[in-house]
């Protein structure tokens, strides 16, 4: 049994790795030093440029936490209370028990075995602890705002430096966060699981921030942008604006819950498509407009009523089946706050990924089916289809005579090839709109920058 020198209590919903490194600084080592208190089965998490993960987790076995608890110099079952993570299983602690007794451990990403990670307020923790240290914790979305410091905690999953967003200039981010417990409460009595309501307006609010940078009207999203990146973004606008988003949507996305969870627009909804006489959504909807003048944007409504295929029209389909009674083939749920993989806001870390890729390789930072529009991907789809279709037609056709085989032959080529044309110049130029650099689209198509130039411009010129 190791003998604490010191007291360090944990932090309600803290990385058990968090505390380790507490208790570290406390014992004046780095983290290095502590951490071969434990015989581990793996190495830490890793980013892609090879930095720490500030959201690596720490699995014990029943020796390794009973190590911890006498470093920390507190009880297990304070530390049962404390950590989300404490006494989780993992199959190589079950199949390779320590053989000293010095405890083992292995190494997980705290999103994978408890759920979001963020890092936790510095100035809190000084004022608990007495060291102001850096704290990683457990926090759902809804729960991120330091009321006392003003402060936004950011997720601890992305390779990035900032721990937290100033909102001292946004009241309506920690107001919002007061009205949410409110919103939680209510879903509760509907019997709906509170994250499941918050998952739904994220992402719906989040479709709209990412449309919003071709809505003229909107004004409030890029002055909180600016604010939260200390008054200007400058030169880093789309690093912030992956940085700062989920800070700035959030009044919205709280008012978006509420109006969701609101029999009264859902029975607009149920108006809006024509009730027992079904007919398409209007672009002039009611509960589009109301929830538009919801969020002080009174101009919205129109915008999101064409939102096709996003999860606003996907919630309102779910709340009309609902209505009509109508089921679903087998295998799909109609789930009424299930927003389906694809309609997932992407996070923070998933986004600034995707900037250092495109700052590499201009094209490889976006997705192909959100950068080409869906008209297009169908065209694209069609001429490889038709291309297909007519070089099947000329399996057999080297029979007859020389006329007849060269005849047949030549003008299915010829037909294909006319469809490949076709798709080529679509799908190069879809990639250079999609920010592929023209050089490298040139380079894959077998063309010259000039030549390529001439096939794009006005649908002239020709690819061979």
């Amino acid at each position: 049994m190791v003998s604490a020198l010191f007291r360090v209590s944990p932090i309600i919903g803290e990385t058990t790795s968090s505390l380790v490194g507490r208790v570290a600084a406390h014992y004046g080592l780095d983290d290095a030093a502590l951490l071969a208190s434990w015989q581990w089965r793996d190495h830490r998490p890793r980013h892609e440029g090879g930095v720490l993960r500030a959201d690596a987790e720490m699995l014990l076995d029943a020796a390794g936490r009973r190590v911890l608890a006498g470093l920390c110099g507190v009880g297990e079952d304070v530390l049962e209370r404390a950590l989300p993570a404490w006494g989780l299983n993992d199959e190589k602690l079950a199949s390779n028990a320590a053989s000293n007794g010095s405890g083992a451990a292995v190494w997980r990403v705290g999103g994978a075995v408890v759920g979001p990670v963020a890092f936790g307020c510095r100035s809190c923790t000084a004022r608990r602890t007495g060291a102001p240290g850096r704290v990683v914790r457990y926090a759902q979305r809804w729960e991120r705002v330091c009321a006392r410091h003003g402060r936004w905690l950011l997720d601890a999953d992305a390779d990035q430096a900032l721990e937290f967003l100033d909102v001292r200039a946004l009241p309506e981010v920690a107001e919002a966060q007061r009205r949410w417990v409110r919103v939680a409460q209510r879903a509760v009595r509907a019997g709906v699981g509170a994250g499941e309501v918050f998952g739904v307006a994220w992402a719906v609010v989040c479709r709209w921030w990412d449309l919003a940078l071709e809505w003229p009207e909107e004004r409030v999203w890029p002055a909180r942008l600016h604010a939260l990146a200390g008054g200007d973004a400058g030169g880093e606008f789309w690093r912030w604006r992956v940085v700062a988003r989920d800070a700035a949507v959030f009044p919205e996305v709280v008012e978006v819950a509420r109006a969701l969870l609101d029999p009264g627009m859902a029975e607009l909804v149920w108006q809006d498509s024509g009730a027992g006489r079904p007919r398409a959504l209007p672009a002039d909807g009611a509960f589009c407009r109301q929830l538009g003048e919801r969020v002080g944007r009174p101009w919205l409504g129109p915008l999101a009523a064409v939102d096709f295929g996003g999860p606003l029209i996907a919630w309102m389909g779910a709340v009309i089946r609902r209505r009509r009674g109508a089921s679903l083939p087998p295998g799909h749920r109609d789930d009424l706050w299930l927003v389906r993989r694809e309609l997932q806001p992407p996070s923070m870390a998933a986004q600034l990924r995707a900037l250092t890729k495109e700052a590499r390789l201009p094209g490889s930072g976006t997705v192909w089916r959100s950068a080409v529009a869906p008209e297009q991907r169908m065209l694209i789809g069609n001429l490889l289809d038709d291309a297909e279709e007519q070089l099947l037609q000329l399996r057999g056709a080297q029979r007859g005579s020389s006329a007849e085989a060269a005849e047949q032959l030549l003008k299915g080529i010829g037909s294909a090839a006319g469809r490949l044309r076709e798709a080529l110049r679509e799908v190069a130029q879809a990639a250079v709109e999609a920010g592929v650099r023209v050089e490298d689209v040139a380079a894959w198509a077998g063309l010259s920058p000039d030549a390529l130039a001439e096939v794009l411009g006005a649908g002239g010129g020709t690819v061979w």
